[in-house]
């Protein structure tokens, strides 16, 4: 492992994890819904979701998910039924005043974070591509398991400074005042990102 490659690692995961997407929409609900805490787990699922892709890929599992065309496919529905069933959720939602959400959601902060990123086998895909650039007979285990780590540090840490910079206590409070309207906003764009997942499948 050269410090080149791991440069170049380290910019294209930064790249990736800043990219808008659905992994920034979940994040942002739970922060805007929750507070930090939601926000900081979600962040953190988030990153080990990244992090088992990315040993999956180094290891040479997601070489057998794309040799096999069903599997991918089906994980491609599933990833777009999961996001449509958020949206969903997003859009049937309720205000209650009196809920503590930072208590009753913290688990399915956990939950959102980790299957954004495990029923989204394109990550399989740019994981490939990258490492497959850096990695070769040579590379040390030790390499492999920088590489991994990197990749799924930048993630968590890039998702932990959305999370801290969207849980500012005064905007909290106001967007927290919306948060119907917020959820229903997040349920159409993930519904979006379903339906676009899903036209591409077609």
């Amino acid at each position: 492992m050269t410090l080149a490659a791991w440069l170049s690692i380290v910019g294209i995961c930064a790249l990736g994890a800043m990219s808008p997407g659905p992994s920034l929409a979940v994040v942002l609900k739970h922060t805007l819904n929750g507070g930090k805490k939601q926000g900081y787990i979600a962040a953190v699922t988030h990153g080990i979701g990244v992090g088992l892709y990315a040993i999956a890929c180094i290891s040479g599992l997601a070489f057998v998910l794309i040799a096999s065309e069903w599997a991918f496919t089906l994980l491609q529905w599933a990833g777009a039924a999961y996001l449509a069933w958020m949206g969903i959720k997003g859009l049937t939602s309720k205000s209650n005043p009196n809920q503590k959400l930072a208590d009753v959601t913290a688990t399915q902060a956990a939950k959102d974070g980790f299957f954004i990123v495990f029923f989204n086998p394109k990550i399989a895909v740019f994981f490939i591509a990258l490492f497959s650039q850096v990695i070769g007979p040579e590379t040390s285990l030790l390499g492999k398991a920088v590489y991994a780590t990197t990749a799924m540090l930048i993630d968590m840490g890039w998702y932990l400074i959305v999370a801290w910079m969207f849980s500012n206590e005064r905007w909290l409070e106001k967007l927290q005042q919306k948060a119907t309207l917020l959820d229903r906003i997040f349920g159409v764009i993930l519904l979006a990102l379903a339906g676009k997942l899903a036209f591409s499948l077609g």
